[in-house]
């Protein structure tokens, strides 16, 4: 999008002055024909009163003069025509024509007709609607830029620090015991794994964002593919002492196009993330499989510390993560949930999020079935 912008934007500079040469062309018709008229008219009327003062025939003059009166009437008319129908609209295209060539996209010609310069015009406010909205794209990517640059230089700054921090430490002999040094190094070792992990994400948010991630899709039946996955988590989860059930809810057969290892891991995401928040006795994690309105739905409750309503609306920004402070014991990159959102989004597919403080969330991914 954003270098079709640029390509538009380009073809507004070339042959600027010719563009300027022809405009003072159409002008000069213009004048001539807005002045010359009146000229003309002073011209017909002097013919008028020299053929009756010389023929001296009062039915022959008044002739002429209704006849000349009928072609101005009719000239007159059509110059009428001509300035409301060509050359106003033209000039308004052209002063809107020298804005977007300044870089000002925020331009609209305000004229209606109903000939060819209306179709010109209408194809040309929508022409720079696009580039108003491309210049937006533009503008919230450059943002976006900043935005993850100053994310990523937070979240890799305290890792290496405290790692640089422990390294010098032991390096220089200030750690004599050596139960303090395999602390040091667990530390380390838990700081490495973050960043890694932290590196992974972005990478595969990245590819996500640009398109570029390969999905190797397949028509699925859900129900099977559902019950090896849920058994897998099952297992995981049962051996952290954390709840986990899953419940069926599908009468018949649906397929879905799916890549098997991308929905496992928008899965994982969401299930990871309550696990990690759920700081708090007797967790428990249920699973439910549906389908409404043609649609596949799975459904993700937990009986957590719940999202209160006003960070709802964040909650699959890239690095938002709901509480600093409880993800200081943990490896939270922010990304599970955006990740998540794109995977699903990459099928075809939607997922929400509802939730009650103090009572659990619930994330639903909506997936197509295949007919």
């Amino acid at each position: 999008m954003y270098t079709r912008r640029k390509y538009m934007h380009q073809c507004f500079h070339m042959d600027y002055e010719q563009r300027c040469w022809y405009h003072k062309d159409f002008h000069l018709y213009h004048r001539c024909l807005r002045w010359g008229r009146p000229l003309v008219f002073i011209f017909h009327l002097s013919i008028l009163y020299l053929l009756f003062k010389w023929i001296g025939n009062q039915t022959v003059s008044i002739f002429f003069a209704v006849f000349i009166s009928i072609k101005e009437i009719i000239h007159l008319s059509f110059l009428w025509r001509l300035e409301n129908k060509i050359f106003k609209p033209m000039d308004q295209l052209k002063a809107a024509v020298d804005e977007i060539a300044k870089g000002n996209y925020n331009v609209k010609v305000e004229y209606e007709v109903t000939n060819e310069f209306g179709v010109l015009i209408h194809s040309f406010n929508k022409m720079a609607e696009q580039l108003q909205q491309s210049e937006k794209v533009k503008l919230a990517y450059e943002e976006n830029r900043k935005t993850l640059i100053a994310n990523i230089s937070h979240d890799l700054k305290t890792p290496i620090a405290s790692i640089q921090g422990y390294i010098e430490a032991i390096r220089d002999g200030f750690v004599e015991s050596q139960e303090k040094v395999n602390k040091y190094l667990k530390i380390i070792h838990h700081n490495t794994i973050y960043m890694n992990k932290l590196i992974d994400d972005l990478f595969l948010f990245s590819k996500l964002d640009m398109e570029k991630l390969d999905f190797q899709y397949e028509d699925i039946e859900i129900r099977p593919y559902m019950e090896d996955l849920m058994e897998e988590f099952k297992f995981d989860l049962e051996e952290r002492q954390i709840q986990f059930t899953y419940k069926d809810k599908v009468a018949s057969k649906h397929y879905v196009r799916l890549d098997r290892k991308r929905i496992q891991q928008a899965i994982r995401n969401i299930i990871g993330n309550a696990v990690k928040y759920g700081n708090k006795e007797n967790l428990a994690i249920e699973v439910g499989l549906l389908f409404q309105n043609d649609l596949v739905c799975i459904e993700i409750k937990d009986n957590g510390p719940g999202i209160s309503t006003d960070k709802l609306p964040y909650i699959f920004n890239r690095f938002y993560r709901i509480d600093h402070e409880r993800t200081k014991d943990f490896m939270s990159t922010g990304l599970g949930l955006a990740i998540a959102k794109e995977l699903v989004e990459a099928h075809g597919g939607k997922i929400t999020v509802s939730s009650i403080a103090e009572e659990g969330s619930c994330f639903t991914i909506m997936l197509p079935v295949v007919k």
